[in-house]
């Protein structure tokens, strides 16, 4: 039994030895690459900064390049690619603000958006997220900080709840069918069955607590949807569901389920705890005469259970912008 321990031991030993290495390895390959990818892309802005004669053809020169390169060192090197390491470049100009968090797929997705205040702020949430790079792209597409009411600084540390909620929330990882109408039990059930992609589309900082958590006051009974925490703004955030258009009964529901908390929940170092209510759509003649308006502790927000086209979502993040900050006059 102890030789059997011993070698186990011993295997364990030399197991995490190896994670270690691949992991430093992984790493240092990235690091390598970015910065060589990075350096090419550099070689080709001052080609085609060289003259005008040179900039007028700068595609014929990519295309004859990069069969060249391909030819040597494979399709890694094709016209696409080698435009993706001049983008990498013009848009990270500093070599040694690269983060070596991130991969060079990290980097070419976050290259194509316009904005460098845009590309820095997904830079930093990726890194802090930990997201993939398929999370990253799907964030991307969704425009994951267009949707929250109010993107923080540039530690992108949320300091108010305005910092973490987003309207619309999308659920197309449900893989719900949106011409079916769901119970709020099965949305709920959904929602827990994929918990994960629920905390990364909630945003930064969220640990879930509890499911229909029970409160009970010196008269009746209560039980509020979807508890979380948020470690950042240091506050407990409820999500009541619900499968219709916002209504005054939410609002009062949701109002009162937050006094409660805080009165019965809330430790003595939390902050005053968020409320938001998740909803098909909003009439905003309901959000302008209640207490939405007034309580900055209280959200309503759309979701979709599926992902918008991106027309579809430019209009509705826009109207909701316009519409919150109307009401808040």
């Amino acid at each position: 039994m102890s030789d059997k321990l011993s070698t186990a031991a011993l295997f364990g030993e030399i197991a995490g030895l190896v994670k270690e290495a691949r992991i430093r390895a992984y790493k240092s390959n990235n690091a390598i690459l970015l910065q060589t990818y990075w350096h090419i892309g550099r070689l080709i802005v001052e080609y085609e900064q060289g003259g005008k004669e040179k900039a007028g053809y700068g595609a014929k020169v990519l295309a004859s390049l990069s069969k060249q390169l391909m030819h040597e060192f494979g399709r890694g090197f094709d016209a696409t690619n080698l435009s993706n390491m001049r983008k990498l470049y013009l848009n990270f100009p500093i070599l040694d603000a690269l983060r070596q968090e991130l991969s060079w797929t990290h980097y070419r997705l976050i290259s194509r958006l316009p904005q460098q205040k845009l590309r820095d702020q997904y830079v930093l949430h990726a890194i802090e997220g930990n997201w993939s790079t398929r999370t990253l792209q799907r964030n991307i597409n969704s425009n994951y900080l267009g949707r929250l009411l109010e993107v923080p600084g540039k530690d992108t540390k949320p300091t108010s709840p305005r910092h973490i909620i987003k309207d619309p929330y999308i659920f197309e990882f449900l893989g719900l069918q949106q011409d079916i109408k769901y119970t709020e039990n099965e949305l709920e059930t959904a929602l827990i069955n994929h918990v994960q992609q629920f905390l990364m589309e909630l945003g930064k900082g969220f640990a879930f607590v509890a499911r229909q958590q029970h409160i009970v006051t010196e008269t009746a009974d209560f039980y509020i949807d979807l508890v979380f925490y948020n470690f950042y703004l240091k506050c407990f955030v409820l999500i009541d569901l619900k499968t219709h258009a916002l209504n005054h009964e939410a609002i009062g529901q949701m109002d009162m389920y937050v006094r409660m908390y805080n009165d019965l929940k809330k430790g003595e170092d939390d902050n005053p705890t968020v409320g938001m209510i998740l909803c098909t759509d909003k009439d905003e003649t309901i959000v302008k005469y209640s207490v939405l308006t007034e309580n900055e502790q209280l959200f309503a927000s759309k979701y979709r259970l599926y992902l918008p086209k991106e027309e579809e979502l430019e209009h509705l993040i826009e109207v909701d912008r316009i519409n919150f900050e109307l009401d808040h006059e």
